[in-house]
C-alpha cells in the first residue's frame, strides 16, 4: 500500500464521489494518510477537502514534476515529439514482454504437444495474414479502465510525469494512445515471430536467414535432395534432414554445393540409410533374398569412403559398367557430393526435422 506523507503533492486520478466539483488531474496537498482506514486527507488547490477513500475506488498519485503551463513541455513540439518518442518505447517494451508472456502457454517448454508444429503453423499465419492466428497474437488492451485512467497511467509511466496527461488536449490524448497501441501490437507481433523462429528451428537458433531465397552462389544453405521431401501433418513439405553447405553452382536448375567431411559423412550414411529401407521393403514384398542387392543397386546409388575419396557405384542404376565415380575433396578437404548428378536444392531450414552441419549466424550468412 503507498504511505502518503504530510506536505506532499499529489493529484487525483478518479474519485467515487459522484457530486464533488474535483476532476482527474486536480493537485493538492495531503495533511493526513489515516493508513488504517486507508483515507487521505487532501487541501486541494481549488479549495476542496475532500479526502480520498483509497479503499472504496478513489484513487490518487504523487505528483513528479510540475503541472505542464501553457507553452510548456508537452505543448512544444520538440517536447511532445519526445513525449509520443516516450510513449512509443514503452509500448514497445510492454509488446515484447506481453509476447514473452503468451509465448509460455503456447510454444514453450512448458506446453504440451508438438510445440515445433504449433510455432511453424503460427509463422505461416503471420506471413500469409490469417486473421485466426493474427487475432490470437497479444493485443494491446485497456480493457475494464476508462481510457483517460489507462492513458494517465500509461502516460505517466512512460514520461515520468504523473500530470502532464491532464494537460493534453484530446487529440493529443488520441494520438498518444494510438503511438503506444502501435508500437505495442507490432512488437508483440514481431516478438512472437521470434520465438517462433526459435521454437520450430531443429537447431534451437533463428535460421530464418538461410531462407533458400536468400541463398545466392557463395552463399551457406540447407541442401536436400528433391527426392527427400514427405508430407506434414499440416500438409506442409517435411524433409527429413538436411545438409549445409555453401553453393558453388547451378547445374539444369538444381543446386550444386561443397560441403565438410562430417556433412560429407552424412549425406553417404543417408544414402545408405534409403537403401535400407528400400531393401526391407522388397524383402516385405516377399522379394527373394538373393535378388534384394540387385534391386537396390538398380533404384538407388551405392556410397561408400575409401580413405578420403567417396566412391559412387551407380552401374546398375545407370545400367554402366563404368559408372562409377571417386569423389575427393578439394585443398580445404570439401566435397561435392553427386553434383551435376543428383537433384539438389536448397531448402527451407525450417522444413527440416534435423540438419546436420555447421550453421552460420546471422551477421555471416
Amino acid at each position: 500500500m503507498t504511505s502518503y506523507k504530510a506536505g506532499q503533492r499529489v493529484v487525483l486520478v478518479r474519485t467515487s464521489d459522484p457530486h464533488t466539483l474535483l476532476r482527474p488531474g486536480d493537485t493538492g496537498t495531503v495533511r493526513r494518510h489515516d493508513q488504517r482506514h486507508n483515507i487521505v486527507e487532501v487541501t486541494w488547490d481549488s479549495g476542496s477537502t475532500l479526502s480520498m477513500c483509497l479503499d472504496v475506488g478513489d484513487r490518487i498519485a504523487p505528483v513528479t514534476t510540475t503541472p505542464p503551463r501553457p507553452g510548456g513541455l508537452v505543448g512544444e513540439a520538440t517536447g511532445w515529439a519526445a513525449a509520443l518518442q516516450r510513449m512509443r518505447a514503452a509500448g514497445t517494451e510492454a509488446g515484447r514482454t506481453a509476447a514473452e508472456w503468451w509465448a509460455q502457454d503456447t510454444i514453450g517448454a512448458r506446453v504440451g504437444g508438438d510445440t515445433r508444429l504449433a510455432a511453424r503453423r503460427i509463422l505461416a499465419g503471420i506471413a500469409d495474414g490469417d486473421p485466426a492466428v493474427l487475432d490470437a497474437l497479444p493485443h494491446f488492451s485497456s480493457a475494464g479502465e476508462s481510457v483517460d485512467i489507462a492513458g494517465w497511467e500509461l502516460f505517466a509511466d512512460a514520461t515520468g510525469d504523473t500530470t502532464g496527461w491532464f494537460g493534453l488536449r484530446i487529440q493529443q490524448r488520441d494520438e498518444a494512445m494510438a503511438v503506444y497501441r502501435d508500437a505495442y501490437d507490432t512488437a508483440a507481433t514481431d516478438r512472437v515471430a521470434d520465438l517462433c523462429h526459435l521454437a520450430a528451428s531443429p537447431t534451437g537458433r533463428d535460421v530464418s536467414h538461410l531462407h533458400p531465397d536468400r541463398v545466392r552462389i557463395g552463399d551457406v544453405g540447407v541442401f536436400a535432395g528433391d527426392w527427400a521431401r514427405t508430407t506434414g501433418p499440416d500438409g506442409d513439405d517435411r524433409i527429413e534432414v538436411g545438409f549445409v553447405g555453401t553453393l558453388i553452382d547451378h547445374w539444369n536448375g538444381w543446386a550444386v554445393f561443397s560441403c565438410t567431411r562430417p556433412v560429407a559423412e552424412a549425406i553417404v550414411a543417408d544414402q545408405q540409410r534409403h537403401r535400407d529401407q528400400y531393401r526391407h521393403r522388397l524383402r516385405e514384398q516377399g522379394v527373394p533374398a538373393d535378388d534384394l542387392d540387385r534391386r537396390v543397386d538398380a533404384e538407388l546409388a551405392d556410397l561408400s569412403f575409401d580413405g578420403d575419396v567417396i566412391v559412387a557405384d551407380q552401374r546398375a542404376l545407370s545400367d554402366d559398367p563404368e559408372a562409377i565415380e571417386r569423389i575427393t575433396p578439394d585443398g580445404d578437404g570439401r566435397y561435392v557430393v553427386m553434383g551435376r548428378s543428383w537433384c539438389w536444392e536448397a531448402v527451407d531450414p525450417y522444413a527440416c526435422d534435423r540438419i546436420v552441419g555447421d550453421l552460420p549466424d546471422t551477421d555471416q550468412a
